[in-house]
């Protein structure tokens, strides 16, 4: 499966913002928005010193934005883009909604990994089951009701481990129920906007695919 490989500090600073692709590094000094808040490349303290995006610019950032925070290639984002196109309801939010379905957001957001990355590696080693069977597909969509759970195999692993230790005070979502004794949670509700807690505008990004 083909996915972006190159050093993902240099994304955030792309954009400007810390996405959290480095997991525990991005809470600290060490991160590249704190030591280096700049575009990256030999020209990039230049760049910020021009004026500000309009138009498509500032949609083709926001879309960048999103993908980069999901882990997404271009050609898979645009199908989650049709998809919600074809769903009822408002297509920003239901696009949103579709990549929080994602298993390996899922594993994130029930704080089994410190961040995507780690999570989506957890669900490609096959350490990751949905009620009961091992799904090793990251972008497994799942459903209300459905329970996800650390393989009985797995639940000894230090990555797992340490990464419950470092997010307790993360929480959990809402829309998601987690059992850190029993390692697994449920899917008790689609999530809302609201709930889903990232400073993008998706209108921005309909408005880019709808030209």
């Amino acid at each position: 499966m083909a996915r972006y490989v190159g050093a993902v500090c240099r994304l955030c600073r792309r954009e400007g913002m810390k996405l959290f692709l480095k997991g525990e590094r991005c809470y600290t000094e060490k991160c590249a928005i704190e030591k280096r808040n700049f575009p990256p490349g030999q020209h990039g303290k230049a760049r910020t010193r021009k004026a500000k995006l309009a138009g498509y610019g500032v949609q083709l950032r926001e879309k960048q934005k999103v993908k980069r925070i999901y882990g997404v290639l271009e050609d898979q984002f645009r199908r989650y883009f049709e998809a919600a196109e074809r769903q009822r309801g408002i297509t920003g939010e239901t696009l949103l909604q579709l990549l929080e379905r994602r298993l390996d957001n899922v594993a994130y957001r029930m704080g089994l990994a410190t961040s995507r990355p780690q999570a989506r590696q957890l669900v490609r080693h096959g350490h990751l089951q949905v009620n009961e069977r091992k799904v090793d597909v990251p972008s497994y969509s799942v459903r209300v009701g459905e329970l996800i759970s650390v393989r009985p195999t797995s639940q000894q692993d230090a990555a797992i481990q340490h990464a419950l230790e470092e997010v307790k005070g993360r929480g959990v979502p809402e829309w998601l129920s987690f059992d850190a004794g029993k390692m697994s949670g449920r899917i008790n509700s689609l999530p809302t906007r609201e709930q889903i807690n990232l400073p993008v505008q998706e209108q921005l990004i309909v408005e880019l695919y709808s030209k």
